[in-house]
């Protein structure tokens, strides 16, 4: 048997150049039976051994190194680029496997309602284990980048009949999101309201907690940033992004904007106006009614 380390286009890679390992020589089978568009996929021609021969694609990350051995690096298929990084879901298995309460665990990628991508590291052990010890954990491990947005406890990782992980039956996104919001603690404030609105909105859920965590809810940078922007736009305010990762919770910016609103309703410093919004205006409105006779005056007096 012949092994062959190739690039993306089907050609040799140099020495020390990772590739895609692929198989020929007389022991390839032709292919799968009764699965045609699998063998299509897995079985190539070989331009390198005998006329009519087939390569098989193994999936297999490899490099040819300079005395001719094979040094072997995981699964293609498991390495994603994730927010610019390129992330081997492996390497997340395998950290999240050597916490001591971790029976066995895998990561997957996936996507949310608005397209967004999100990691997903499903768990087996005794019982659910907290998310911040579970991050807390994973940082001495891995990149901050690769520590998963969401967290499933399970009973046991589903198999199909073969023994293989059955993805298809690992619980959705969604369904992940939605079990996280169970715990269901109602808006108290219009700017608990507001913030919850654009929070579910956000990440696609149906209501959110005003005291769930922003990022155990599967948020991150850049959907931190989308929330950060509609707030300013529905309020009014000046917010920063640091503001969401400082208080990750809808009561906790919630209370920033209100600190913000009572303590400047109105700012004349901004050569751009906020955008009239509903809410903002309401906003606006609820600072107007809780300023004092001087207050206003010296507003009128600072508007002409």
């Amino acid at each position: 048997m012949q092994a062959y380390v190739l690039d993306a286009c089907g050609q040799l890679t140099p020495l020390s150049v990772w590739g895609e390992l692929y198989l020929g020589g007389a022991q390839v089978t032709r292919g799968y039976l009764y699965r045609p568009e699998l063998t299509a996929e897995k079985f190539l021609p070989d331009p390198f051994g005998v006329a009519g021969g087939r390569l098989y694609r193994t999936g297999d990350r490899a490099r040819v190194l300079p005395d001719g051995k094979i040094e072997f690096a995981g699964r293609l298929d498991t390495q994603i680029k994730f927010h610019g990084y390129r992330i081997e879901l492996s390497e997340i298995r395998n950290a999240l496997n050597l916490h001591p309460q971790v029976r066995d665990s895998v990561a997957v990628i996936a996507k949310d309602a608005s397209g967004q991508d999100a990691i997903i590291a499903y768990y087996v052990a005794r019982q659910e284990l907290e998310t911040a010890a579970l991050r807390a954990f994973l940082s001495d491990h891995l990149l901050d980048a690769a520590i998963p947005n969401l967290f499933a406890h399970l009973k046991r990782l589903p198999l199909t009949l073969n023994g293989k992980l059955n993805y298809e039956a690992l619980p959705t996104l969604a369904e992940i999101r939605e079990s996280v919001a169970q715990q269901f603690v109602a808006p108290r404030t219009r700017e608990e309201a507001t913030t919850a609105e654009i929070w579910a909105d956000v990440l696609g859920l149906k209501r959110v907690s005003v005291e769930e965590n922003f990022f155990e809810l599967g948020g991150h940078s850049l959907l931190a940033t989308q929330v950060i922007s509609r707030m300013r736009t529905a309020f009014g305010v000046e917010l920063q992004l640091r503001s969401l990762f400082e208080t990750p919770t809808v009561a906790g910016l919630a209370a920033t904007v209100a600190e913000k609103l009572a303590a400047a309703p109105f700012s004349f410093a901004s050569t751009a106006p906020p955008a009239r919004t509903e809410q903002g205006l309401e906003a606006q409105l609820a600072a107007l009614e809780q300023m004092t006779e001087e207050e206003a005056q010296a507003l009128l007096h600072a508007s002409r």
